[in-house]
């Protein structure tokens, strides 16, 4: 989608918004449901840089694209959080080789085309996005020039970043000569190493024998390690990003746990996208596969007192599935996501996008510009809800809408919070909230589309995001608590945030 194609959509989001009433005469069927608050029962706490994105380690094959002057880029990122994560890695950090000047093997890539911007390659043309790991990635170099601009960017937009190094087809001497570098220019701004990315799926793809096991992991990654701390004594390093395998993360934990700062792994709620059954029902439903990875992250974590932060997460494996992983389906999914994983205590979130991957929170390039696609419109919603201490919630009636989820949290300015999602399609929710502070004055801001599968008209309080992030709601709806009671409508598909405000 061009600019003016995105400006047009913009104001059609707008009037649609506007217009829209959410009234039970959106659909034949309702249901009421309570959920009661107790503001004294306090949970985990949701830190300033839960919030995060991951790219592809390749994207630094372009200079320019993680630079101070993307400030595009960058306001996208600070409209979600103030100091959130970037995480830099995926498959092509595998494929990916330190280049401190263009003399390098000819495997590598010819850094000065890179440098150049040379359109006829996708990476120095910013197309860098999800890898779908049909097969092996072109080789990309990483310059320092690049680590100078990667530092650029992060100062401009207020994050900090977890960085991918290769430990799948490089060497510990590589690794070691680069994060020296990137720990001179970054400093502080750098959160954590990662040595290498999704080792259980290294004998799928081609990099270790089929009888890679954990324990030749270890064995390995801390081989790395050691390496790189003799050139850097101070690195700090995370670990084991791993894909999909729980029985990898423990025997980490408790071979590595006092050389990591905190335990990484990835989820994908649905792929390949090959499959038909890999649907919108099927990503708004609870997915079993989550509750067995979280059981195994907090063990893990409670174990080896280290927090967790799921470093790679979206809809759909292998770039993400047209018709799901880019609808508004997207939007519930992943705000609904965030919350789940707060409130299980994992330390943070980092979804993975790029380019025009299906799956992207933000899609584009520098050539052509950046939007918002529908997912950064549920991480938008969870951005408006803040950072805060969970608090005691519980839904009382579901019988009917199964899919109805509400997170309550005390923000730090001492208000309470309340965001629900209603996630089933074929029903309006008239939901009343019970227990939260006596205020004179509650308000609600929505997030809404058209349709479920639709891609381009999604909005939080009316209005659309803009260029560079650019957003402010033209519709923030006035609720009248009695006594901490305030009753609202939520139509089939659609989420709230609802803020209580103080006495």
């Amino acid at each position: 989608m061009n600019r003016r194609d995105f400006v047009r959509v913009s104001a059609a989001a707008t009037a649609a918004a506007l217009c829209h009433q959410p009234t039970f005469a959106d659909s034949q069927r309702s249901a009421a449901v309570r959920l009661n608050l107790r503001a004294d029962r306090l949970g985990n706490k949701i830190a300033d840089d839960f919030t995060g994105l991951s790219y592809e380690s390749a994207a630094l094959g372009n200079p320019d694209f993680f630079s101070g002057d993307n400030t595009e880029l960058a306001g996208f990122l600070k409209r979600l959080a103030p100091s959130g994560v970037l995480r830099l890695g995926g498959n092509t950090s595998e494929y990916c080789y330190w280049a401190p000047d263009p003399a390098k093997p000819a495997k590598r890539p010819d850094v000065e085309s890179l440098r150049t911007g040379d359109k006829a390659n996708p990476i120095a043309f910013g197309l860098a996005g999800p890898d779908a790991g049909s097969q092996a990635p072109a080789s990309v170099g990483i310059t320092p020039r690049a680590i100078r601009n990667l530092r650029g960017f992060l100062d401009t937009c207020g994050w900090k970043l977890i960085y991918g190094l290769n430990m799948g087809t490089g060497t510990a001497q590589d690794a070691a000569d680069e994060a020296a570098d990137v720990m001179d220019v970054l400093g502080a701004k750098l959160m954590a190493f990662q040595l290498c990315n999704e080792p259980d799926l290294f004998f799928r793809n081609g990099l270790r024998k089929a009888d890679y096991d954990v324990g030749q992991f270890v064995a390995e990654w801390q081989g790395f390690r050691e390496a790189i701390r003799r050139r850097v004594p101070k690195a700090i390093f995370a670990g084991p990003d791993t894909a999909y395998n729980n029985e990898w993360l423990l025997p980490f934990a408790r071979h590595c746990k006092d050389h990591v700062a905190f335990l990484t792994h990835h989820y994908y709620a649905e792929g390949p996208p090959t499959d038909p059954s890999m649907t919108i029902a099927r990503l708004l439903s609870p997915n079993p596969k989550l509750q067995g990875a979280l059981a195994r992250m907090k063990q893990a974590s409670d174990e080896c007192g280290l927090p967790f932060r799921l470093a790679e997460t979206n809809s759909c494996y292998q770039g993400g599935k047209p018709g799901v992983s880019d609808t508004f389906a997207g939007a519930l999914w992943s705000a609904d996501l965030m919350y789940q994983l707060a409130s299980e205590g994992v330390a943070g979130i980092n979804l993975h996008g790029g380019g025009y991957g299906w799956y992207s929170p933000i899609a584009g390039t520098r050539e052509n510009g950046f939007l918002a696609r529908p997912e950064y419109y549920g991480m938008l919603l969870f951005a408006e809800g803040g950072s805060g201490q969970l608090i005691e919630s519980r839904l009382q009636q579901l019988e009917g809408v199964p899919l109805l989820t509400a997170y309550a949290l005390r923000s730090d300015a001492g208000a309470i919070h309340v965001v629900a999602f209603n996630k089933n399609m074929d029903r309006v929710v008239r939901l009343t909230v019970d227990g939260a502070q006596p205020a004179p004055r509650a308000t609600a801001l929505r997030l809404l589309a058209p349709r479920v599968d639709d891609t381009t008209d999604t909005t939080v309080g009316g209005a659309p995001v803009g260029a560079s992030g650019a957003w402010s709601p033209v519709r923030e709806e006035t609720l009248s608590p009695e006594n901490g009671i305030v009753t609202i409508e939520l139509p089939a598909a659609s989420a709230a945030l609802i803020r209580f405000e103080r006495q």
